[in-house]
């Protein structure tokens, strides 16, 4: 636990050591992969919020949009005197706009794995808010971890995870997401969360393929992190991102291609990759609200009310849980 100019950080911080083993598991795959939650350090973060303002990028301003037109039904769904625990919380506009309309709530826990992003936006709203206390918990929320006790007793605990991170996840990652923020919030709880849904090819492919290159930057974040960190010697100008819809999968998937063949060293190991051998770093599905609903029902929760935009491009969904 760290005190940081007022605020109380619960620091779970991935080390060196975790993110040179997931890695190394990575790459020793026949098809390689590395997890993609490391992206994000200061400057993924960053990146991020760029990416999250770019004209092919709809599903942040979308989903703004359905928070700014309904949040407060929003918050007559999840009730006065909550405590919300936001998964993910990036620039924390969403997040701005929910605690605006929300009924004394008692407290915000915003859970995020960059550790100086995650510092900076609750001391903003911190700043904003007075009256609710702000207790920033720096962990991959992924894994389990424990929520820190607050002052005031809250009626409710109800996650929040916009901006369709859980799209990151595979189906079972998600499911044990589900589960973990079901067990955490606890009987009478919720969640609210962003899912993208289902549109033609073309614009999905447009949003993570944008004409600045931002996206390629963000997607290159990760090589260079494994240089700075783990000394690493990724050549960044040898790969090039492509990211495409898999029909099958329902889903956006982001791959880094090695432009030729080439040799790469991490943690005393030789990594050889192929001219056109890809990595995959991510993958972002996509939903449909009915199937989206039936599989959080598998796993301990009933939707409650949905709100979408008139392109039904985005929807925000909030779930009790059983």
């Amino acid at each position: 636990m760290n005190q940081d100019e007022g605020i109380q950080l619960i620091d779970y911080e991935p080390t060196a050591a975790s993110f040179l083993e997931e890695a190394l598991a990575g790459l020793r795959k026949p098809r390689k992969t590395l997890p993609c939650k490391y992206f994000y350090d200061e400057r993924g973060s960053e990146l991020f919020a760029r990416i999250c303002e770019l004209e092919e990028y709809y599903p942040t301003r979308t989903e703004i949009a359905i928070m700014q037109e309904y949040a407060a039904e929003m918050a007559e769904a999840i009730g006065p005197g909550c405590a919300i625990v936001e998964y993910g919380i990036g620039s924390a506009l969403k997040t701005r706009i929910l605690l605006e309309r929300l009924i004394e709530p008692v407290a915000c826990i915003p859970v995020d794995i960059s550790r100086e992003f995650l510092i900076r936006s609750a001391k903003d709203l911190a700043a904003i808010f007075p009256k609710i206390e702000f207790l920033p918990v720096c962990a991959n929320f992924s894994e389990p971890f424990d929520l820190p006790p607050t002052k005031r007793k809250s009626a409710r605990a109800v996650a929040y995870f916009p901006g369709s991170t859980i799209g990151n996840l595979m189906p079972e990652e998600a499911a044990a997401l589900l589960k973990n923020m079901a067990k955490t919030c606890g009987s009478g709880g919720g969640l609210l969360v962003g899912i993208d849904l289902i549109k033609e090819v073309e614009k999905l492919e447009a949003a993570y393929n944008d004409g600045l290159g931002v996206t390629a930057e963000f997607n290159k974040n990760i090589l260079r992190r494994m240089n700075r960190e783990l000394d690493a010697d990724f050549d960044l100008e040898k790969f090039g991102h492509l990211a495409f819809y898999n029909s099958g999968e329902r889903r956006i998937e982001s791959h880094l291609v090695s432009r030729v063949d080439q040799s790469v060293r991490l943690g005393g190991e030789t990594f050889a990759f192929r001219e056109g051998e890809a990595i995959h770093t991510e993958n972002s599905h996509k939903y449909d609200v009915d199937d989206f609903s039936a599989f959080a029902a598998e796993v301990g929760f009933r939707a409650e009310r949905v709100w979408t935009d008139p392109g039904r491009l985005f929807a925000v969904v909030y779930l009790q849980i059983d």
